[in-house]
């Protein structure tokens, strides 16, 4: 769950993060009053948007004075702002931070992630240099690097290291190395995936403040911070996959004609692969949890018959001790009831209560085809499609 400049600025001030002042305005009006409350000449007119690299795109606009803000708001509301990581239809502004400059002495790149390689939260800083991103998606970057415990253990005097090391003096990077552990503790207590500050300023007054912050949380912890899941910005994610989020389903729409069902990522991404060797293309991915229940199977198969370029429907179900094979196959019939359409099923299922299952299926009277094995299944629903059975 990818959050907000302005969100992510919220939540960090919590960790004795510094940010500029700063207001959200969802109107040209709120963004010139909102310069008038912070009283300052030097002031940023930013574009809200789940994107990285607005500046050049014109989504940041420097302004001096509360008419200025009120133009810059103008011209930004409303539109869609195309930025190197939005695609070409670009993002829709909705609301813009009206924030105050900062007198900055250096500029820093400092980032957190978790590196799988070695299970650890690895902390990148550097001096901040124009078109970072596009750097650091080409892999020319050239960052520090320190590796930090998922606990949130530290050795004494490493994060101040690591601020030397970026060429602070021994002062500043005792300063350095503070921020660096809040950024730290806030990403371990947030169960983030990514915290980026882009640019950390050093002020001329030898503090340091985040001018731009940006946060990802693992979605598969927002369950534990309740606080943070209200800030999804639902208008900004695919409409699908969160309905299929809330059902227990991870689902992915594709462009084929494939409909695939599946219980488990592996199983899923095996059967996608599978169907694209015998010469199909899927019309999504779609991996049932083991937490789903049979109406969410239902609400997750109801997407795959809502979708008119699916032909055929291709199950791949091992039943196991969370999850037995009747509960999908009731899913799938409730689905098929509600929607009324007709559409061939290609069953691969085995497992807990197979027999049972396949038991149901078969009185509910859905035109189905037994497969033995996950390659008679896919090369079997590539026939359907393709009209070849």
């Amino acid at each position: 769950m990818q959050l907000h400049e302005f969100q992510a600025k919220d939540l960090l001030r919590h960790y004795q993060v510094d940010t500029p002042p700063g207001q959200v305005a969802l109107t040209p009006d709120e963004a010139a009053a909102a310069a008038r409350q912070l009283g300052v000449e030097s002031l940023f007119v930013k574009a809200q948007i789940l994107a990285g690299d607005r500046a050049a795109a014109g989504g940041v606009r420097a302004v001096r004075s509360p008419s200025g803000a009120r133009a810059a708001a103008a011209e930004l509301l409303g539109r869609q702002l195309v930025t190197s990581q939005t695609g070409a239809g670009g993002f829709p502004v909705k609301r813009v931070l009206v924030e105050a400059g900062i007198e900055a002495a250096q500029s820093f790149y400092v980032s957190l992630r978790v590196d799988p390689h070695s299970a650890s939260i690895a902390v990148l800083a550097g001096p901040h240099r124009a078109s970072i991103e596009q750097r650091l998606a080409a892999g020319t970057a050239d960052f520090q690097t320190l590796k930090l415990g998922i606990a949130g253990e530290r050795r004494p005097g490493e994060l101040a290291e690591l601020g030397r090391r970026v060429g602070l003096s021994d002062e500043a990077a005792s300063r350095f190395g503070t921020v660096v552990g809040r950024l730290h503790r806030a990403f371990v207590e947030l169960d983030a995936s990514l915290i980026e500050i882009n640019p950390l300023i050093l002020t001329t007054a030898g503090g340091f403040v985040a001018a731009d912050a940006k946060i990802v949380i693992d979605d598969n912890a927002v369950f534990r911070h309740p606080e943070t899941a209200q800030l999804r910005s639902d208008d900004e994610v695919d409409q699908i996959q969160l309905q299929a989020q809330q059902h227990q389903i991870n689902y992915v729409q594709m462009d084929g004609n494939i409909g695939i069902i599946a219980n488990g990522a592996g199983l899923g991404l095996a059967t996608l692969d599978m169907v694209r060797a015998a010469g199909g293309e899927p019309a999504n991915f779609m991996d049932i949890r083991t937490t789903a229940k049979s109406l969410d199977i239902a609400h997750g198969v109801g997407m795959i018959l809502d979708n008119p370029r699916a032909k055929v429907l291709l199950v791949n179900v091992f039943g196991g001790g969370m999850q037995a094979c009747d509960t999908v196959v009731d899913g799938l019939a409730i689905a098929f009831r509600r929607s009324g359409r007709v559409m061939p099923i290609v069953l691969r299922i085995t497992g807990n209560n197979e027999a049972f299952a396949k038991m149901r299926l078969a009185n509910f009277n859905l035109p189905k085809t037994d497969c033995a094995d996950m390659g008679q299944a896919a090369a079997r629903a590539v026939a359907i499609a393709q009209g070849k059975a």
